[in-house]
């Protein structure tokens, strides 16, 4: 699988304000988030999901070459199998959850598990994060802007209030795309929302782009 932008867009943008012991880091995918956590953070347990077999394995793969081995861990699970016994809770939560519902169907279904809602509907992510965060914790995600309001509106009846919002366009002259969406246990009544263009044209990246991901590109 390839590294998508939305991926390391939240690994690099995630705010780790609350110096985390342990994340969790749900539908890692080949473990690109958090390899970006445990580069960014002190971090002693870094635990991945991941319940597609090819992507568990590509994900353990490189965890297991990376630098920050001893730290990272993947289970090859679905995300109801890991709430059921939760031994652990997390001061940071994230995932680039699947989406893509109404975008398309492919003839791959196992690229469509990967992408799909069905595979992790919003409010059992919610409801996950909700069962599993520190009292301090944080909760990060990255959806579809046109599903902010949805995902806000959820979050709120599990008393996860937003602290941080960016939203990101493709370039200036586009559409927003995608909202970064970080949430904590206690209500902020002034959090910062902001936004984000990647590109200045095809493959031009922005100085606010390369500045927020510069340290996980090899070339940028």
């Amino acid at each position: 699988m390839k590294i998508g932008t939305d991926g390391v867009l939240l690994g690099a943008w995630m705010p780790i304000d609350n110096n985390p012991f342990s994340i969790l880091d749900i539908g890692t995918g080949t473990g690109v988030i958090a390899l970006m956590l445990a580069q960014r953070s002190n971090a002693q347990q870094i635990d991945a999901l991941e319940i597609d077999e090819e992507a568990y394995e590509q994900s353990v793969d490189n965890f297991e070459n990376s630098p920050w081995s001893d730290r990272l861990f993947c289970f090859h699970a679905g995300l109801d199998e890991f709430v059921d016994e939760p031994e652990d809770e997390y001061d940071l939560i994230v995932s680039n959850p699947p989406f893509y519902t109404e975008d398309y169907k492919t003839e791959n279904e196992q690229r469509d598990l990967a992408r799909f809602q069905d595979a992790m509907p919003f409010n059992d992510l919610i409801e996950a994060a909700d069962l599993l965060l520190s009292e301090n914790g944080i909760f990060a995600v990255i959806i579809p802007y046109k599903e902010e309001h949805n995902f806000l509106a959820i979050a709120k009846d599990y008393e996860l209030y937003p602290m941080k919002i960016t939203r990101v366009k493709g370039t200036a002259t586009t559409e927003i795309k995608r909202s970064l969406l970080a949430f904590s246990r206690k209500e902020t009544i002034d959090f910062p929302v902001d936004g984000l263009i990647i590109e200045i044209s095809r493959h031009q990246y922005t100085s606010e782009y390369i500045s927020l991901t510069k340290d996980f590109y090899l070339k940028m």
